[in-house]
């Protein structure tokens, strides 16, 4: 959509496009016109991904959406003094009122997983690209409503899956399987062992005056206010996510699937459960395997919470096998070793500290992640430029998101689930298929495929 602007906004824009020719064909899409950016849910790394963008495209940022008005009010503060305009944003406390206003051009969904569905598809609904955090949804039949409607509306969707934008995972994909030198791969290993799930039980209490707690809570089940989950600790609660393989595992195997072209798993396995810390608050599982089956390959995930990593250089990796050698990747370096002899290979992830010094004091960024941030922003914005699919497109966040929802799933039921991706279901299992949609708590609606 072309805006109107002044002369000076005409001649900065130029400048900056001139700047930005060297990073890419993205800077096509701003030829003739600022692209407006709106942010649903103003966190940690919703605002790490905005304040990346501002870093490599000539946007401004106009609205602002949380439902804690101190969060909301201090992101404010902080674009302002990092946009070129110097503009403090609107804000907002309900998404829907930020979007009737129909004036943007991307919008970011950054909010608890359990709120992505309805937030991504009512931003696509008003005429948005978007870019929506992994995992794209909680529950299966979302992410299946979420990719209908991207396509019914025929817009950009980018899913925060980053690693497929990593510069050193994209030179191991390329120098390494792609080239042939691990030979026949037919298993990987994928793996996480941060102390990352919640201890602690401390008590329930009222919701602080500046969080608007009924809404934060949205279409997930009304549990009481409890200070592990807001900010940022909302992952220990199944009620708001998929735990850690919701978090965790959802990278490492959609890293995977594209480095290696793999499309649907036939099968998942999954057992696990609270082995280890009992006593704290935390639903998720603290130990957990599972098995994604491919054709001659299986990718089979563990994570622990607790005790140490078995290779402390790859706590959170994949792990690719092949007859000629073995590929260890993670987000802060590769290493290929062959067997028998030759060559080994290591790269550590590119940092790019001087050419962008405010990465080196922004609190809470992880540095390494920036420059996979910024790479993706410029795949998101050549895609929106060109109208088409971006590297982390809707579609393949829904396969790797709905294949980590069935492994927690097989979990539960304690049986292996065999998934039919045309049929969008479980084969043969109609407990497992009535378990594809969580309940929505009133008065909001569950998204369905066939009507968004």
């Amino acid at each position: 959509m072309i805006r109107g602007m002044n002369r000076r906004e005409f001649l900065q824009i130029g400048a900056t496009g001139l700047a930005l020719s060297s990073l890419g064909n993205y800077a096509a899409a701003f030829a003739d016109t600022r692209k407006r950016v709106g942010l649903i849910g103003s966190g940690w790394y919703g605002k790490c991904d905005l304040l990346r963008l501002i870093q490599v495209a000539p946007v401004e940022v106009v609205s602002l959406c949380d439902v804690d008005s101190n969060m909301v009010n201090a992101a404010a503060e902080l674009v302002a003094s990092r946009q070129k305009s110097g503009k403090k944003p609107r804000t907002y406390g309900d998404y829907r009122e930020m979007l009737k206003e129909r004036d943007l051009d991307i919008v970011i969904v950054a909010t608890p997983d359990h709120w992505h569905a309805l937030a991504m598809i009512d931003a696509v609904k008003s005429g948005a690209d978007v870019w929506v955090q992994k995992p794209i949804s909680v529950d299966v039949r979302e992410g299946q409503a979420m990719l209908a409607a991207a396509r019914k509306y025929n817009r950009v969707v980018q899913v925060g899956t980053q690693r497929r934008s990593t510069p050193h995972l994209a030179e191991a994909r390329d120098r390494i399987i792609r080239e042939g030198k691990l030979g026949r791969i037919s298993h990987v290993e994928i793996c996480c062992y941060y102390h990352m799930r919640a201890r602690g039980n401390p008590p329930d209490t009222a919701p602080p005056a500046n969080l608007d707690y009924e809404m934060w809570t949205g279409p997930a089940p009304m549990r009481p206010y409890n200070s592990i989950a807001h900010p940022r600790g909302w992952r220990a609660f199944m009620e708001y996510g998929n735990g850690i393989v919701g978090d965790m595992c959802i990278h490492m195997l959609d890293m995977v699937r594209w480095m290696m072209d793999l499309g649907w798993p036939g099968q998942v396995h999954s057992s696990g459960g609270i082995f280890v810390d009992k006593n704290s608050k935390a639903n998720i599982s603290d130990t957990q395997t599972a098995t994604f089956a491919f054709d001659e390959l299986n990718v089979v995930w563990t994570h622990r919470s607790w005790g140490d990593a078995p290779d402390p250089e790859y706590p959170w990796a994949a792990i690719i096998y092949g007859e000629k050698g073995t590929l260890k990747a993670s987000v802060q370096k590769y290493d290929f070793i062959p067997r028998g002899g030759g060559n080994p290979v290591h790269k550590d992830v590119t940092y790019e500290l001087e050419e962008f010094p405010e990465d080196k004091t922004e609190k809470d960024l992880e540095k390494h992640c920036a420059p996979a941030i910024r790479a993706h922003w410029k795949d998101f914005l050549s895609a929106i430029a060109s109208r088409g699919k971006p590297v982390a497109d809707i579609e393949q966040g829904h396969i790797s998101t709905t294949s980590c929802i069935l492994a927690n799933l097989s979990m539960q039921l304690g049986r292996s689930l065999k998934w039919d991706p045309v049929a969008g279901q479980v084969v043969g299992d109609d407990e497992a298929n009535r378990l594809l949609a969580r309940p929505y708590r009133g008065p909001w609606v569950h998204p369905d495929a066939a009507t968004v």
